[in-house]
């Protein structure tokens, strides 16, 4: 049962106390206490500690102090992986309830034997029989219906990964136990009412008084309140000199008005606690991003949480804080994949205390998804693979009719769907609360290292925990690694921070307006290269307007065409309604950031600050009360009707509100992306070769690593295949030339690699094959794999030589450990190798894309008809509007969906000169002629252009024919 069905399935009974104590969990603690008071049921809280299905004890929590003890006790067993003992630990502030035993045993104050009522008939033969003061009556609710009964045993056949026929009974509940009016429990527990009575006043002895929101988040970090706001203050103020050189009038004025309602909203530490994170980040050479709507406060400005000036964008500050909002306010900080374990440890180490645990990640609830369920179900039932997917595919399919193993899935699917499936990691979400934190929640121990909570964001948010948002992206990563790569290429030390300058730098300017941004973390992708370009963006307000206007939902609502028209086109400016121009003549009256929403609701329509909140939280599926949201929609139009606005405008704006609200970003948090897309653009404007180098040895980002390599060589680099005395584990650049690294072999282990950069490193460069071989343990396997790769080049031979060589010297001798031996033995007799054919350059591209699992050689070459006509990219300007043919090598495909709901794609394809080609395939095309993977396609269609963007609306798109060695 749910929550909610749990509390109304009591209400519905009448009944007036209730304990949940959910096995081995606490996840719906909070929910269920604030659903119980509003329906007025008194909330008693506990856990039901079991070792597997073996029920051990139940634990209730006669106040705060006793939930601490239970989430700590439960904690702690969990993490170590420790059972639970058959008697609970002396708790001082819980009760304690075991199940019946046949032998007697003393029992503390608190402490009780549970009866079920199926158990009274033998309870007066049982040792227990003389003890009534210490029996209760523990009647189990799980189930509402046969229904939710027989969905139980699914969910318990799907853990045991068993047949639903095989299904242990012991390991299942029992059907009866369900919620029973008081009348009904009085007729189960005739003749022994007592056990009732107990059980009473038990739950009354349970008083878990809660307040919500009154939380007590991290309160103080430098020993009281009023030191904290001291020291935030003088900090603030002293990064004034550093962002802005002076203080003047307006920057003061901003300040002033940010720090008081941080104090007032309690904010103080929060704010202080981020600034920690980021200096020490900064203490450890990391880079970071500070993001989300914290970006619109110059106080994080000022403390460098962010790098986007709020007074040089106008940001709204109600954004971030504003005296009617309750939720906490929100930072997002990206740290390299490579830097954020530290910086979570260092979190962990700081926060936490000798005594007691302070911090835990946050966790999320996995839910089981509709074609999951149907999986697990028919594995559960014993259909074989294919009939299950079958089912899958059809499930939807009008007229299908399934058998009645198919209809009892389908069924049973609609329960499951959306239940609970288990626990995972928030994206990165970390508590840190003032009281140890096992006074909210039990911890688990994932992999990751780190605890994480029992409850969700949601839960956090409701009871007024602080969530802080350390994030790992690999675009930061990909600054990082250049800049090293930098250093030790050509000794030139970088300074990434210098954004005012990169906003200027014309060679960054040209980039943005050609979309020449591959690798350039959050404007690489196809979509955002064409909108660039269309818009012939070289501004940074520019950059910033656009990492919005490609969202889903500013996108599908028409609003991003729109926006582009009205960007190039002052005339179509006059289009826009006057009142949202005055609110949004930065761009030209549209909706483009998420405080648009608020500031249309609050100007447009006379909505207060709070209620627009409210509508944009709603748009956002933030909103936690549906009714709240549709209050505050009806008071939209309401208040449009009053202030005379035209009907046909009002839903216009509504329509914009309600396309892209959930999707748009704070204008701040796509500030902050713009910032660092600078700072990637400035290190690919100057040092093209490290960057990409970066980029590959962080590997990747949007694209397949190959089209990074193909942009190295684009920029003039020597690519070469990984080599035994030149190449590293990861890829390396020495002057113009890169070797790629071992990494991307695939099947060579990553052990073979580190013996051979161990023995490279102690004694020198590999003389040949025979040297490599008597100086690293290495299989046959391994050997061949490096041989096709090339790795030996160096020596001269060639891999058919190479491979003979290889077979000759390691089926005679085992591979011995590596290192120069003081009495090393002989070399190997020189192989006699007789004559073979010329490799063909062809074979050469095979191996590489077993190998590499992507060609270093063009893949042009390995086309079976090489006279088939094309047109270059660089020539479709001189084609517009006329029908074409171009054969292009697939770079990636993008989905999406008419408005009719029909498939349609855009695809991205290179020419055999390197260039880009944007393809448009609409739905009829798309059941025609589908992509059939990687590979070569001869595209036929016409040439289009759109803002001087030019693409092809693709009529067919048929994949070439390769190459056989056979042929």
């Amino acid at each position: 049962m749910s929550v909610e069905t749990l509390i109304a399935e009591a209400k519905g009974k009448k009944l007036d106390a209730l304990a949940l104590t959910d096995i081995n969990s606490t996840a719906g603690v909070f929910p269920f206490i604030r659903e119980a008071q509003k329906n007025g049921i008194h909330p008693v809280i506990g856990i039901d500690f079991r070792n597997g299905i073996r029920q051990q004890y139940i634990g209730l929590a006669g106040n705060q102090e006793g939930f601490f003890e239970l989430n700590k006790h439960l904690s702690q067993h969990r993490i170590k992986g420790i059972a639970f003992d058959q008697r609970a630990p002396a708790f001082g502030n819980s009760f304690v309830i075991y199940p019946m035993t046949e032998k007697h045993f003393a029992l503390r104050e608190n402490e009780f034997i549970g009866i079920h009522p199926s158990q009274i008939k033998k309870l007066k033969y049982s040792a227990w029989a003389n003890h009534k003061d210490k029996l209760v009556l523990l009647q189990p609710a799980t189930f509402t219906s046969k229904l939710t009964f027989n969905a139980h045993r699914l969910l318990r056949a799907i853990d045991g990964n068993t047949l639903l026929s095989k299904l242990d009974p012991e390991e299942q509940g029992d059907i009866g136990d369900m919620l029973y009016s008081y009348a009904d429990m009085v007729a189960r527990c005739e003749g022994h009412s007592y056990l009732l009575y107990n059980a009473q006043k038990l739950l009354e002895r349970c008083q878990f008084s809660f307040y919500f929101q009154a939380v007590k988040n991290r309160r103080d970090v430098r020993g009281s309140d009023w030191e904290d706001y001291d020291y935030l203050r003088q900090e603030t103020f002293k990064g004034v000199i550093r962002r802005y050189g002076e203080l003047d009038d307006k920057i003061e004025a901003r300040i002033e008005k940010e720090l008081e309602l941080i104090q007032q909203k309690g904010f103080v530490s929060y704010f202080l606690i981020n600034y920690d994170l980021v200096n020490y980040a900064y203490s450890k050479g990391y880079y970071h991003v500070g993001r989300g709507s914290g970006a619109n406060s110059i106080v994080a400005y000022c403390l460098c949480i962010t790098d986007v000036d709020p007074i040089e964008l106008d940001l709204y500050f109600e954004r971030f804080i504003n005296l009617y909002r309750e939720n906490p306010p929100d930072f997002d900080i990206d740290f390299s994949w490579k830097d954020r374990d530290d910086v979570i440890d260092y979190i962990f180490k700081k926060y936490n205390t000798p005594e007691d645990e302070h911090v835990c990640l946050l966790a999320t609830h996995s839910t089981f998804q509709y074609n999951s369920v149907l999986r697990e179900l028919g594995k559960v039932f014993g259909l074989p693979k294919t009939e299950i997917e079958s089912l899958i595919f059809h499930a939807n399919k009008p007229g299908y009719a399934p058998d009645q193993y198919g209809k009892l899935i389908l069924r049973y699917s609609e329960v499951l769907k959306d239940m609970p499936a288990h626990l995972s990691i928030h994206a990165g979400g970390i508590l840190i609360a003032h009281k140890p934190i096992h006074y909210y929640t039990a911890t688990e121990m994932p992999p990751k290292g780190f605890p994480i909570s029992h409850f969700d964001m949601h839960v956090a948010e409701d009871i007024g925990l602080h969530k802080f948002d350390i994030l790992s992206q690999r675009g930061l990563g990909h600054i990082k690694s250049a800049i090293q790569i930098i250093q030790q290429n050509q000794n030139i030390s970088v300074d990434i921070r210098q954004v005012a300058q990169f906003k200027k730098d014309p060679k960054i300017k040209q980039h943005l307006r050609d979309g020449h941004t591959i690798g350039a973390f959050y404007v690489e992708s196809p979509a955002m290269r064409m909108l660039l370009a269309k818009m012939k963006a070289d501004e940074y307000l520019e950059l910033v307007a656009a990492s919005s206007i490609i969202r889903p939902g500013v996108a599908r609502s028409g609003m991003m065409r729109e926006y582009i028209l009205r960007h190039v086109d002052k005339g179509r400016r006059k289009m826009a309604h006057p009142v949202l121009h005055d609110i949004m003549p930065e761009t030209y009256g549209i909706m483009v950031y998420q405080e648009d929403v608020i500031k249309v609701a609050h100007y447009f329509a006379d909505l207060s600050l709070s209620e627009a909140d409210i509508l944009r939280r709603g748009m956002s599926g933030k909103s936690r009360s549906k009714d709240e949201f549709q209050r505050v929609e009806k008071q939209f139009f309401l208040n449009c009707q009053k202030k005379g606005h035209d009907p046909k405008i009002t839903d216009e704006v509504w329509h914009q509100i309600e396309s892209f609200a959930g999707y748009s970003f704070a204008k701040g948090h796509s500030a902050s992306f713009a910032v660092e897309s600078y700072q990637s653009l400035y290190l690919k404007a100057y040092f093209p070769l490290e960057f990409m180098v970066g980029v590959i040895n962080n590997f990747g980002g949007f694209y397949h690593t190959e089209f990074y390599i193909h942009e190295l060589r684009m920029n003039g680099a020597d690519i070469q295949a990984p080599h035994v005395n030149e190449s590293d584990y990861l890829t390396n650049i020495k002057g113009e030339t890169v070797y790629l690294g071992f990494v991307h072999l695939k099947f060579v282990e990553k052990n073979s690699v580190e013996k051979l950069l161990r023995e490279r490193l102690a004694n020198g460069f590999f003389l040949g094959l025979a040297d490599f071989v008597d100086r690293v343990e290495i299989s046959l396997e391994q050997v061949l794999i490096l041989i096709r790769i090339g790795c030996f080049r160096f020596t001269g031979k060639t891999k058919q030589a190479l491979l003979w060589e290889a077979h000759f010297i390691l089926n005679k001798r085992r591979p011995v450990s590596g290192g120069q031996g003081l009495f090393k033995e002989p070399g190997f007799r020189e192989l006699q190798i007789p004559t073979l054919e010329p490799a063909d350059i062809r074979q050469e591209i095979v191996d590489q894309l077993e190998i590499l699992e992507f060609p270093l050689d063009s893949p042009f070459l390995l086309l079976k008809n090489q006279s088939v006509p094309s047109i270059k990219a660089r020539d479709m300007k001189m084609h517009l509007g006329k029908r074409v043919q171009v054969i292009g090598y697939l770079v990636t495909i993008k989905y999406t969906r008419t408005v009719k709901g029909d498939v349609m794609n855009f695809g991205t394809f290179v020419d055999r000169d390197g260039h880009w080609i944007d393809t448009v395939h609409f739905p009829p095309v798309v059941k025609k002629h589908p992509f059939k993977g990687r590979g070569i396609y001869l595209i036929k269609g016409k040439v289009t252009e759109e803002f001087d963007f030019y693409s092809i609306e693709v009529t067919s798109c048929e994949r070439m024919e390769y190459w056989n060695a056979g042929d």
